[in-house]
């Protein structure tokens, strides 16, 4: 009984200290890990709102570019911090929910972090060459099933969200043109557009210029809603008859594993209230960026349902880089 008794205090005295010791966070600049390099569409999403954040939360946020590894080298930096709400990551789909499916990492997705907030989710759009003779998504998918040998579909590589996307939009469609990885979305853009390539899918804010400018066609969005950034292009669910196709890339916030919930919740309702404003919102528009704020337990069963999903487009598709 007193061995309980003991436990049962020790417990309280820890959630003592836990509060107490939230009630004056942040006493010190916070340090937030970009595990992708400068202007990359992460570290402009996560400095934006790190910026208003930092108003409300009394300390400034330092942003810490760690880049390499497919995003994985900065996201472990995280996940061995000392969780203390004094280290986050800006945290993206490739590194968290698509990379720990296609080989090991030093990090668990869902154990080595605590989810802070969901806050932007950015759709892809399939485009191809103007001079593609498909009227829409129904006629490209019938051309490629009759004749897959002649078509060739591109990505910003092997493994990376637009191939994962590509790949499920090819399962739901049912049909096989051959892959053609580049080194990045710029080279796979004026392949297309040069007409090496039949088709890419892409972030809207990558071919947003280059459709309004008429060197790119836009067929469909892979999510199941229209973006805010090209609101007249249709769900690829809704022309081609794909119901449940619904993927896109998407941006947050996480923190080490362990860092207290009065933590983790309110830096996740100053992150809420940024995306309320509507200056950080149209700034985030601009950038081609969807909204879409998520709380802590919204974040965490979204991730949990966004790692099954891409294992398991990674393992038809036989999809592996180590």
């Amino acid at each position: 009984m007193k061995a309980i008794v003991r436990i049962g205090c020790g417990v309280l005295l820890l959630a003592i200290t836990g509060a107490a010791f939230a009630q004056t966070y942040p006493s010190r600049p916070i340090r937030l890990i970009v595990p992708w390099p400068p202007g990359q569409a992460t570290d402009l999403f996560a400095r934006l709102i790190a910026e208003r954040i930092s108003q409300g939360l009394g300390q400034p946020i330092v942003t810490d570019n760690r880049a390499g590894a497919g995003g994985s080298i900065g996201s472990d930096i995280v996940a061995k911090s000392p969780p203390d709400g004094y280290t986050l990551l800006a945290a993206s789909s490739g590194p968290i929910s698509i990379l720990p499916t296609l080989q090991t990492t030093p990090y668990d997705p869902l154990k080595s972090f605590a989810p802070i907030a969901l806050a932007i989710y950015n759709p892809y759009i399939l485009v191809t060459n103007p001079a593609f003779p498909a009227a829409n998504v129904k006629e490209l998918i019938e051309a490629v099933r009759a004749n897959p040998d002649k078509y060739a579909f591109s990505s910003s590589g092997t493994g990376a969200t637009s191939h994962l996307v590509s790949e499920l939009f090819h399962s739901m469609a049912g049909i096989a043109p051959t892959h053609v990885p580049y080194k990045g979305s710029a080279p796979s853009l004026t392949d297309v557009m040069g007409g090496q390539v039949s088709y890419t899918f892409e972030t809207s804010a990558s071919v947003l210029p280059l459709v309004k400018s008429g060197r790119l066609k836009a067929y469909g969005v892979s999510s199941a809603k229209r973006t805010v950034t090209m609101p007249d292009v249709a769900p690829i669910a809704e022309t081609a008859g794909l119901p449940g196709f619904d993927i896109a890339a998407w941006g947050g916030f996480m923190a080490p594993a362990g860092t207290p919930r009065e933590i983790v919740n309110r830096i996740s309702a100053e992150i809420q209230k940024a995306l309320q404003e509507p200056a950080t919102r149209e700034r985030l528009i601009a950038l081609g960026m969807d909204l879409e704020y998520r709380s802590p337990e919204e974040f965490a069963a979204f991730l949990a349902r966004e790692s099954v999903r891409y294992g398991a487009i990674a393992r038809k598709a036989k999809i592996r880089l180590d």
